[in-house]
């Protein structure tokens, strides 16, 4: 019985995914058609590399709250996660090369420890995963504040090839993205416990009846969350040099961006991560527009915005026709 939920959630999927991802092709081809008028520099190999390497932070941290949202929950601590293992990061590294390994281990071991908490929470306390990880997120900021309430600690310069290096020409930091994309896409699509997660965001019933373990489910989209949120503050340490205690507020909510954009439905049990990488890159390639264009950062937030909402009306007027 648990294949044949699975077989049907896939199928009714399959179309309206593919549609989602072309939608997103289409606005990645509109927005580089305009920068191709504001700027002959806009299509040049150079620049999409600038943009593949903008992408990496909101991928990273999308691509976890995708597995969140098709499990049928959300994760809204993920902002105060990325700022306190930032934090972390540098504080505890400060300047040593010799603590990057044990601090980097240590921090995704957070991350992934967090995640554990969250759905351990969710599962005890029988309440939507959007109050377990709202109140989980004041705890984190409250604790990464304790630590710190200003910029803190100091990586070492070879650590910044995490943000800043290339390998054969491609950023490092956004194709360590993309192969974490393609091995969670490869997850949810050939291993029982990744298909398993589409029957519970489709139907939550339907899958205790059939004798799916919710509880080991959760454990594993919510652990894989907080390691992409560990990931993102590593990142994001390595990209300024220091940690920042609010370097992760805005992520809470536009990691949603790219999962919406990408196809993923927020009531959960369809969608997948190539769509929400795609819908990072689109973000990431229309911020790219705006700079070329002069547009100041504050109405590229309000522009952000318009996406937002823009999405989540797609996401309603999707969600009537399922």
């Amino acid at each position: 019985m648990t294949g044949a939920v699975v077989a049907r959630t896939e199928r009714r999927w399959w179309l309206r995914s593919n549609a989602s991802l072309a939608g997103v092709l289409v606005l990645i081809g509109a927005v580089s058609l305009v920068g191709a008028t504001v700027s002959d520099r806009f299509l040049s190999v150079g620049n999409f590399l600038n943009v593949f390497e903008q992408t990496t932070d909101l991928a990273l941290v999308s691509i976890g709250q995708t597995l969140t949202i098709l499990s049928g929950g959300i994760d809204l601590s993920v902002g105060s996660l990325i700022s306190l293992t930032s934090c972390l990061t540098s504080g505890l590294i400060n300047n040593d090369p010799n603590r990057v390994i044990a601090v980097v281990i240590g921090v995704l071991a957070l991350g992934t420890l967090v995640g554990f908490v969250n759905a351990g929470l969710v599962v005890a306390l029988r309440v939507h995963p959007l109050i377990v990880t709202l109140g989980m997120g004041a705890v984190l900021q409250g604790a990464t504040l304790l630590y710190a309430l200003g910029p803190v600690g100091r990586v070492p310069r070879g650590f910044n090839f995490l943000a800043y290096g290339r390998i054969y020409g491609l950023p490092l930091g956004a194709t360590i993205a993309v192969l974490l994309c393609l091995l969670i896409a490869l997850l949810l699509r050939y291993l029982p416990l990744g298909r398993q997660i589409y029957a519970l965001g489709d139907d939550a019933n339907a899958a205790r009846l059939v004798g799916l373990r919710r509880t080991r489910i959760l454990m594993l989209v919510y652990g894989c969350s907080g390691f992409c949120c560990a990931a993102t503050g590593l990142y994001l340490a390595a990209r300024f040099g220091v940690g920042q205690p609010y370097t992760g507020v805005n992520y809470t909510l536009a990691s949603i961006t790219p999962v919406v954009l990408g196809g993923t439905l927020l009531s959960g049990g369809k969608g997948g991560v190539s769509g929400t990488l795609l819908g990072a890159f689109l973000i990431a390639l229309l911020n790219n527009l705006l700079n070329f264009m002069d547009v100041s950062k504050h109405y590229q937030l309000v522009a952000q915005a318009v996406i937002i909402m823009l999405a989540v009306s797609v996401y309603v007027e999707r969600r009537r026709t399922v």
